[in-house]
């Protein structure tokens, strides 16, 4: 596995939001089916990153225009959709936060943000695992990271959905998979055990 590299602190932070109900498109933490809460998983890879400095380490590459473009996009798609995940965990790369900051202000006023540092290069098993230790009081997360990891999540979870001959064929910078778990718990979600719901990425947008 690749190990994160070294890094010096950043003065911008990600901006923090408090706990809200999810609603509008999903509305899944108040229903329930066979007996059990209906759990949200949201996977919202970086936007396009820069290459233009080549002294910077790979956790420290910002956001390319295209990139800050695509997220002010996706900002206003999460604001249309009422996407207001109850947590939200990030990457600690400066392309990973600078992609929060463009959405965060979509997402809600009352859900919390965490950078997690385990999040940079972390493996499809690393990040369910990650989801698996949710307090159960989580109804809904989004994970704000990196390819490999993310695409090879998403293709692990989701079991059915309209558009997952999309999401099999990529998960480009940008993109966003809302899946809805149908499992008893966090610490039970396994493989083929969410439906994606919704799929986009920022070439949709306009």
């Amino acid at each position: 596995m690749v190990r994160p590299p070294r890094t010096r602190r950043h003065a911008r932070e990600p901006l923090l939001c408090r706990w809200l109900p999810w609603h509008g498109l999903l509305d899944a933490t108040r229903r329930r089916r066979h007996g059990h809460a209906v759990r949200t998983v949201v996977l919202l890879r970086h936007g396009k990153s820069s290459w233009s400095d080549s002294t910077l380490a790979d956790i420290e590459r910002p956001l390319a225009p295209r990139g800050e473009r695509a997220s002010r996009k996706l900002a206003k798609y999460l604001r249309r959709k009422k996407i207001q995940p109850a947590l939200v965990l990030c990457s600690p790369s400066l392309r990973t936060r600078q992609t929060l900051e463009a959405v965060v202000s979509s997402l809600g006023k009352r859900c919390v943000v965490e950078v997690v540092p385990q999040l940079y290069a972390a493996s499809e098993q690393e990040l369910l695992e990650r989801l698996q230790a949710l307090p159960e009081s989580v109804s809904s997360v989004m994970l704000v990271g990196h390819n490999p990891g993310l695409h090879n999540l998403a293709l692990v979870l989701a079991s059915r959905g309209a558009d997952l001959p999309q999401l099999e064929e990529k998960f480009p910078t940008g993109a966003l998979a809302t899946l809805v778990v149908d499992s008893k718990s966090w610490t039970a979600l396994g493989p083929g055990e969410a439906v994606l719901i919704d799929y986009v990425v920022p070439r949709q947008l306009g």
